[in-house]
This record gives structure tokens, C-alpha cells and sequence, in this order.
């Protein structure tokens, strides 16, 4: 998967409209400033159309499927529509089926809980915890983290041909990495799988919001996605692919909406006839709101043209890369090297820093929001920071004081609302602290490094 941006001048896209693009946040040197948010790659900021979409439908809300009044069938065919604009959205085949969940997390889970008793599974050490643990219940084999998209597909190609013995099997593989940003070859893999008899499913969380996914031409088995990352709001996401093997498997959860017949039996059990449309599982009053806002999100997104917005995109990744390697402290992380297709998310750690003291820094003294951490990704980050598969390390939390070095690493992450001015002010930022040193003393606090109020540590 490449991305190019030859024939389109980023300059004609301005950035979208989010919500909180005008909130401003106090600064611990006095002052307030207004919030730079660079952290898309863990909750994106909600467009302002998806929320006006959502605040137009809101007096009109109404149960689903089964109510007789008017409201209950306007939102019965409003959470049915949002199914097929999330299709056309993703490029679904005519079959497929596009099932709604609470996350990327609980999509997979509910497809782990879904493949056949037998089901041998692949995955990379190098995915998110969200597509590296739910398959707790089926054999599994951990690939070793590649270090080229060639070396991605031989080490695939290699454990498929071993397995024994041969039966179903499943690769599981993100489409662009939550800590580096790296685009994977989603194309290639999947080829590689379908060669061997295996089905794939490509966690599409950090790659949907920055990038054209079309499930019929990466001819990919699933995809899993985030509503809140696809900048839109509240706890929705999506299970989109091949019905049988969901059609086949026990409901993920059992009740109501699930089932379409339920009758007592004479021996006093029960016999339910479920489902085998995506309500099979779907039980419970379904997320309406939620649904409709990834809907709203996607049409946004094509709306706007993808393509402009992926070339303005790649103009803010150069201009953050360039900046950082401007500063020799700097380390940015790459499995892949320089050269490798990304999306704008970006993680690096600094010679002398310890990570949560510099993310703190950048909030408390500049208003800037990045993330610090292992970012759900332990084994990836140790890997690319060289330590030890064994040596401690949390997400989100210092393992030693301000200043020391730590095995966690700082992620500044952006996307379709991200004015210029936030990447200006955080590339300033950091050669700021680099070379300067924070002006604020700093201490950790319930797991987190925070400002010593009071404290300070250089005159400005």
C-alpha cells in the first residue's frame, strides 16, 4: 500500500472543522494558550459535521427494530442506512455483512469468539494489544517483528506452509501501526494468506482515518475500525467481512435482538432460533447515536475528497520528520525505516529525557497534547527501543524520575482537523526543551508526571 500525493497541491485542503478547536488551556507559566491537540491516533477530535449530524437527529431518537411509532422506525431506518453508507465506505462485497460494536477491541474479540475450534491463529508481536490478545482460546503463533514489508510476507508465508496440521487458520495484521505509523503490505499479506488456505482481518483503527480502505480490493477477509478514532464521538465501532463464520458461531452476546424465535420446551429448557443477519450479534438495545456518527464520519470524510486529505496529511508527516531530525537528541522509531509509508502518527524519545517528563513539559508549558507511553504495544515498543522482551515498563506510566531514562516513548499523532499552527508550535516546542531545559520542576504523582506547582526550574 502506497500513498501518493503527486498531482495534489495540499495548500487547496484546509483542515476540517473539529470540535475543540478553539478551547483554551492554562499554562503553568501563566498565561492560557489555546490546546494543540496532537493526539488523533488515540481518540481523534470529533468533526463539527459529525456532532451537527448528531445533534439534528438527537430530538428524534427512538428504539430500534421493533417500535411501531414514528420516531422508532425514523431511527430503525437511520441505524439500517448507516450500515450501508459504512459498506460503501469500506468497499464491502455484495455478501458481506457489516456488524456494529463498542470498538476495534471489541470487534476483534467478538471475531475471536467467532473462528472454528480449530482455528489456528497468526499474528505480528508488533500489533496493538486490541488485535494481539483476544485470541486466548485458539492456538496461536507470534511472528517476530519484521523489518521490511518483504520481510512482513516471507515470515508469514513461512509459518502458514509449517502449520500442522493444516485446517483453518487466520492472519490477523494492522493496516498502518498505532507507534510508528508505518503502513503495512495489507495487499500482500492478504495474497500471501489466501495462497496458504488462511483468512486474514486487517485492524484498520490508525488506518481508516487517514486512508482510503476498500476491503475488495486489499481483498481482505475482515476489518475492524474505531468510531472515536474516525473522528467521531462515543463508544462505537464496526466488524466488517465474510458472514459465514459469524453466522455460524454462537451469538457474541445472548438476548434481546439476537434471536428470532425463543419457545419453551416440553422438558422445560428453551430452544432459540437466532439470527443470521448482523443482529445475530448485535444483542441489546444497540448504540444509535454512535452509529449514526461513524456514518456520519465516513460521509464527511469521502465528501471532503480523501485524497486531498491524505496529500495534506503527508505534507504535516514531512514537516514533523524534518523538524525532529533537526534535533540530534531526537530518536524517531521506525520498524521500517525513513523511506516507509506512514500516516501521520509518529513516536521518538529523547537522548537525556525521560518520556513522561517531556510529554508533561509540553502540555503544562505550551498547551500541546501528545501521548506518553507504551501505547498499548509492549512487545513493538521494546523491540524498537532495544530493551529486553523481560524489562519492566506500563502504558502511560514513568518508570523513573524527570530526567532519567525511561522504556517508554513520546507519540505526537494529527490528522484532518490539525491546523499548521499545532505542528509549528509543537516542532518549537521541542527544540525549545531540548535545548533549553523545561522551565518548570516536575514530580510524578498517582503513576503520572506533573507539574510542581511553585517549582520553578529555569527563568525564561
Amino acid at each position: 500500500m502506497s500513498v501518493s500525493t503527486a498531482a495534489i497541491d495540499p495548500s487547496v485542503c484546509a483542515p476540517l472543522p473539529v470540535l475543540g478547536q478553539d478551547v483554551t488551556v492554562p499554562l503553568v507559566t501563566g498565561g492560557e494558550v489555546t490546546y494543540a491537540a496532537l493526539d488523533y491516533a488515540a481518540s481523534a477530535p470529533a468533526l463539527q459535521r459529525v456532532w451537527d449530524d448528531v445533534a439534528a437527529y438527537a430530538p428524534y431518537y427512538g428504539s430500534v427494530h421493533r417500535g411501531a411509532g414514528y420516531l422508532s422506525q425514523l431511527s430503525t431506518d437511520l441505524f439500517e442506512n448507516s450500515r450501508r453508507t459504512v459498506a460503501e465506505f469500506l468497499g464491502c462485497r455484495a455478501e458481506d455483512q457489516v456488524v456494529f460494536t463498542r470498538s476495534t477491541t471489541d470487534s476483534l474479540n467478538l471475531l475471536a469468539a467467532a473462528i472454528p475450534a480449530d482455528c489456528q491463529v497468526f499474528v505480528y508481536e508488533t500489533e496493538h494489544h486490541a488485535s494481539l490478545l483476544p485470541w486466548r482460546d485458539a492456538q496461536v503463533t507470534y511472528l517476530n517483528a519484521p523489518r521490511t514489508p518483504g520481510q512482513a510476507v516471507e515470515s508469514l508465508e513461512r509459518a502458514l506452509a509449517d502449520r500442522d496440521p493444516y485446517g483453518p487458520a487466520l492472519v490477523c495484521v494492522t493496516g498502518a501501526s498505532n507507534v510508528t505509523g508505518e503502513l503495512w503490505p495489507v495487499k500482500e499479506l492478504a495474497a500471501a494468506a489466501h495462497a496458504h488456505g488462511a483468512r486474514i482481518v486487517l485492524d484498520a483503527a490508525q488506518l481508516a482515518p487517514h486512508h482510503p480502505v476498500d476491503i475488495a480490493e486489499l481483498d481482505v477477509d475482515w476489518v475492524a475500525f474505531s468510531g472515536h478514532k474516525l473522528y467521531a464521538p462515543f463508544g462505537s465501532g464496526v466488524l466488517a467481512g465474510r458472514a459465514d463464520w459469524l453466522q455460524a458461531a454462537e451469538p457474541y452476546l445472548a438476548g434481546g435482538g439476537a434471536s428470532r424465535k425463543v419457545a419453551r420446551r416440553a422438558d422445560g429448557g428453551v430452544d432459540v432460533d437466532w439470527h443470521t443477519t448482523p443482529a445475530r450479534h448485535e444483542a441489546g438495545s444497540p448504540n444509535v447515536i454512535g452509529v449514526y456518527s461513524i456514518a456520519s464520519a465516513c460521509k464527511a470524510l469521502t465528501e471532503a475528497g480523501f485524497d486531498s486529505l491524505v496529500a495534506r496529511e503527508q505534507e504535516l508527516v514531512s514537516r514533523v520528520r524534518e523538524g525532529l531530525a533537526e534535533v540530534p537528541e531526537v530518536q524517531v522509531l521506525s520498524l521500517f525505516g525513513d523511506d516507509a509509508p506512514r500516516v501521520g502518527v509518529i513516536s521518538f524519545v529523547v537522548r537525556g529525557w525521560n518520556s513522561s517528563h517531556f510529554a508533561a513539559a509540553l502540555s503544562a508549558e505550551y498547551g500541546i497534547g501528545v501521548r506518553d507511553g507504551l501505547f498499548c504495544a509492549h512487545p513493538l515498543l521494546r523491540t524498537l527501543l532495544g530493551s529486553d522482551p523481560q524489562d519492566p515498563g506500563e502504558c502511560g506510566a514513568p518508570e523513573a524520575e524527570p530526567g532519567e531514562r525511561s522504556l517508554n516513548a513520546i507519540r505526537v499523532s494529527f490528522g484532518a482537523g490539525t491546523p499548521d499552527e499545532h505542528i509549528d508550535r509543537f516542532l518549537r516546542a521541542v527544540t525549545e526543551l531540548v535545548r533549553e531545559g523545561a522551565q518548570w520542576k516536575y514530580r510524578t504523582e498517582d503513576g503520572r508526571c506533573v507539574p510542581d506547582r511553585g517549582e520553578v526550574a529555569r527563568t525564561v
